[in-house]
């Protein structure tokens, strides 16, 4: 039954978070389709009828939130709505994963891991974006995407730190932020853009990494 809903949540994880974010039509037929190609291949292609309900759940409720206003509770409420539908499918079908080529073999340490890496990396790049989006107007303009990489690239860092168990790097990550940020945090809103982002992504990917460390710990003291 782990093993299920890992697969399933590695899935949406790689579809909502890996793959690009389009508009319209195509945009749900590429996350969609991502998604279904994922859980085959993390399910170990079987059984079908669980991909196929699991991708139908996906479409609706992705088309769901895309019509919702852009928003940080939204987002929160899309992604608590899809977790509560995968927990509905592995119910459904607890043995799924048995089921699949992948059966015979225990990657539930492997899927939890990188479940944890795509949380703590690449979700917070949209739960921040959402959280800061308040305060970009008050900014100059700085270079297209380069806060998303710079986020993207700490978040990376952090959750490296915590996992081979230096989380004390982190306090040295964040004196060399602040130096390099310097010149660039004179005005107000500046200081306080970067105060604030730097605080959330922080957070975001330290909470993160700490729950991968917790769970990986759960999954290997399972029966």
């Amino acid at each position: 039954m782990t093993e299920t809903f890992l697969a399933l949540l590695l899935a949406h994880l790689i579809a909502a978070f890996v793959l690009p974010e389009r508009p319209g039509f195509a945009g749900l037929a590429l996350r969609v389709g991502g998604f279904a190609v994922a859980a085959a291949v993390t399910l170990g292609l079987a059984p079908w009828q669980l991909i196929l309900a699991a991708a139908g759940a996906h479409a609706a409720l992705h088309a769901a939130a895309t019509a919702l206003p852009r928003s940080l509770g939204a987002f929160f409420a899309a992604q608590a709505l899809h977790l509560a539908s995968l927990l509905a499918l592995t119910a459904w079908i607890p043995s799924a994963y048995a089921l699949g080529l992948w059966g015979s073999m225990d990657w539930a340490e492997a899927y939890t891991f990188a479940c944890g890496a795509l949380i703590a990396i690449l979700a917070g790049g949209p739960a921040i974006g959402l959280l800061m989006t308040r305060f970009t107007a008050a900014l100059p303009e700085g270079l297209t995407g380069a806060g998303r990489l710079i986020g993207g690239l700490e978040r990376t860092l952090i959750f490296a730190l915590v996992m081979v168990g230096e989380p004390a790097g982190i306090g040295f990550l964040i004196a060399a932020k602040s130096i390099l940020r310097f010149d660039a945090a004179k005005t107000p809103h500046a200081s306080e853009y970067v105060i604030v982002g730097t605080l959330a992504s922080f957070g975001w990917a330290l909470i993160a990494s700490l729950l991968t460390l917790e769970a990986l710990e759960i999954v290997r003291t399972a029966p």
